[in-house]
């Protein structure tokens, strides 16, 4: 016997046909196995959907504007989507079992809306329906949907002036306009809900006009009005207008005073009377006058009427911007008008100006703290002290530096913006920090411009040291050739072009070697010349010194100049000038490191004298070295080095029977005869050189 397993579920959909294999066998047999084929066919189930089984439910959104018994869900869909199992559900039965709703429940599932729309007053509605469905075998499932009605999407009806008061005079003829009311929203329309029956008064429908319907009398008439939309007439609402016709033959009540304007401070008390209306009528009938304000809404926030006197009903804030919005100024009109018959009113215009008053000190700011490099230029910003004051206008304040700016405090501050700029040297080894006391005071904050009130604030500023950087010039060498000028004059050499880091520093240039005789000074960063009467040429290797920097940080750098005179009396061939060549080096820098000591005095004496036999020394051996050739040759060229020539010279001596004379003689092709003193020289038309005989 082959059974289905329990909780087994069958599918044709899935698998329709199933392949059993059975192996039986007895004893002392040989086992005999054989095949079952069990099919499986599809047969009338009845099943639903997830989310309408679910226990939430199947879930509807619709607005609450939708038209009345509008479809907002099928329990079964075509194609068929709620159930499964049937083609048709003219098969099925639908059952509410919960009736307490307005929605309805259709015999083909379909869930309608209210017959009378729904609410559109509710904010939100949710509705619940638990449905079974059954079919003609007996199966049913069960499930439920929810309907959330949202709010409307379209603007409600409203009026907007939901009470009316209109006063006319009588004599008004048939169909003249007394008043027209207003609502907003969609399609708009008017009627008159009572009295039902209008005699004096009809409505344009469309316009919201209220005309007279014949020529009108003294009368009081209160209308009740409705405004819908046409193609939604639930949503409607209603205003009330009343309508006083009054006689022509009385008069107005008289007041004082006639027109009421003043000025009150801010700080003026809740309860203050600021005026008390002294109106008469004509029947002298005081004790039926009434007094009512009419004006914006703001007017009425912060003023009311107590009978004949105007009162301050809250706290009059200058400093708000709510204040500011209104100019400072509040408008309305005090109406006082006279009980019985006829009805007459006087309108008396007032005008409020709130003045301010100074009720608060300024404030600091928090952490003033600012920092600035040392290097600053004048006039450079370090910051902002940012006061506030709570009086209107905001944060109106003026900035003072107390003590001033002087070489203790080189800072300003501007009267206006609170800017602190720099206005002197700044040095952060002689002081790193400064601390300054910044004055704040208000200002236009009250009437009386005396009345100003005032804070000391503090303020650091810490220096921000920045290293000084050694000069640097270019070139830091230079080999310069110069004709002598005549003596007594200033000859302009080269312009030293060096600069700093910052550029702010200032340099300074010194001449340490090379100008023993005093013949080269220094004009700023010019080297200049003062020629005098000498007859030979001469070099010069000077030793400029370039400092920057000030006291204990001054750094140097260390520029050479080698500078070739010939004497302005000598003859030049015609293609000499004034050259000036920059020789090719690494960049030599220069760093000198300045050490105080103090030795004492029999040292200073051995030093001196021991170097000063040395310096003879030296002296004596070159003079012996350099005087064997000068007296084998009279005089060199004027225009090579000294040493040079002599070097060369000593080099190309004959070993005999030749003196250097002859040896000169054979270099020059010429003789020629120095104007101004008389002498005559040989020279070499090729090379130029030439030698005094």
């Amino acid at each position: 016997q082959v059974t289905l397993r329990a909780g087994a579920e069958l599918d044709a959909h899935q698998v329709n046909q199933y392949t059993l294999i059975l192996r039986a066998a007895c004893p002392g047999e040989d086992e005999v196995e054989g095949r079952l084929f069990v099919r499986v066919t599809t047969g009338q189930v009845l099943r639903c959907d997830t989310p309408f089984v679910s226990a939430e439910g199947d879930v509807v959104q619709v607005l609450a504007d939708v038209a009345p018994r509008t479809p907002l869900y099928a329990v079964l869909r075509q194609p068929l989507g709620g159930l499964t199992g049937f083609s048709s559900p003219s098969f099925l039965q639908f059952r509410l079992r919960n009736h307490n709703t307005p929605l309805t429940l259709t015999r083909r599932g379909l869930v309608l809306a209210p017959d009378n729309g729904f609410d559109p007053i509710k904010d939100s509605q949710t509705f619940r329906l638990e449905i079974e469905v059954m079919d003609r075998h007996g199966h049913n499932c069960s499930g439920a949907v929810r309907v959330e009605v949202l709010p409307s999407r379209r603007p409600r009806v409203t009026f907007l002036e939901p009470h009316r008061t209109v006063t006319v005079t009588e004599g008004i003829g048939p169909l003249e306009v007394v008043t027209q009311v207003h609502a907003r929203g969609d399609n708009i329309r008017y009627a008159i809900l009572a009295p039902v029956a209008p005699t004096l008064f009809t409505i344009d429908e469309v316009t919201g006009e209220i005309r007279s319907t014949r020529r009108l009398e003294v009368i009081r008439a209160h209308l009740l009005i409705r405004a819908y939309n046409a193609l939604h007439p639930d949503d409607h609402a209603t205003a009330t207008v009343n309508i006083t016709v009054q006689g022509t033959d009385c008069q107005a009540p008289t007041c004082v005073p006639a027109i009421f304007v003043s000025q009150v401070p801010e700080t003026v008390s809740p309860g203050s009377t600021l005026v008390t209306l002294t109106c008469t009528d004509s029947t002298s009938t005081d004790g039926c006058l009434h007094y009512a304000l009419e004006g914006p809404p703001s007017f009425h926030s912060h003023f009311c009427m107590e009978g004949p006197q105007l009162k301050v009903n809250t706290t009059l804030d200058y400093d708000s911007e709510a204040m500011a919005a209104l100019g400072f100024q509040f408008t309305a009109t005090i109406v006082v008008t006279v009980g019985g018959q006829p009805l007459q009113s006087t309108r008396v215009p007032v005008l409020v100006t709130v003045t301010p008053v100074n009720e608060f000190r300024p404030a600091c700011p928090n952490g003033a703290a600012f920092t600035v490099p040392e290097t600053a230029a004048f006039g450079s910003v370090v910051g902002r002290v940012a006061g506030t004051d709570r009086d209107y206008p905001p944060d109106s304040l003026e900035y003072s530096l107390e003590g001033g700016s002087g070489p203790a405090q080189p800072f300003s501050i501007d009267r206006r913006t609170g800017e602190i700029r720099v206005v002197g040297p700044l040095d952060s080894q002689q002081q790193k920090s400064y601390r300054l006391v910044v004055r704040l005071m208000d200002t236009h904050n009250d009437l009386d411009l005396r009345k100003r009130q005032s804070r000391l604030c503090y303020v650091s500023v810490h220096l921000q040291a920045v290293p000084d950087q050694l000069p640097v010039c270019i070139p830091e060498v230079q080999e310069l050739r110069i004709t002598a000028g005549s003596p007594g004059s200033r000859q302009p050499v080269t312009s030293l072009v060096c600069h700093s880091s910052p550029n702010s520093v200032v340099l300074t240039y010194t001449i340490v070697g090379g100008n023993e005789d005093g013949r080269f000074r220094l004009e700023g960063n010019t080297l200049v010349y003062l020629p005098n009467d000498q007859a030979e040429p001469r070099t010069f290797v000077l030793l400029v010194e370039v400092w920057g920097g000030s006291g204990a940080r001054r750094r140097s750098i260390m520029v050479a100049l080698v500078v070739h005179v010939t004497p302005w009396s000598t003859p030049v061939p015609p293609s000499t000038t004034t050259q000036h060549t920059t020789l090719r080096k690494e960049p030599l820098v220069v760093t000198q490191t300045e050490a105080v000591w103090h030795p004492p005095a029999w040292f200073v004496a051995v030093l001196t004298i021991s170097g000063a036999l040395l310096l003879a020394t030296l002296g004596c051996m070159a003079r012996n070295l350099l005087c064997g050739c000068w007296r084998r040759e009279p005089e060199e060229m004027l225009d090579q080095p000294v040493p040079s020539v002599c070097t060369a010279r000593r080099h190309a001596r004959p070993r005999a029977g030749h003196s250097c004379l002859s040896s000169t003689q054979e270099q020059f092709d010429g003789r020629a005869q120095d104007p101004r003193t008389g002498r005559d020289y040989l020279f070499n038309s090729v090379t130029g050189a030439r030698r005094w005989i």
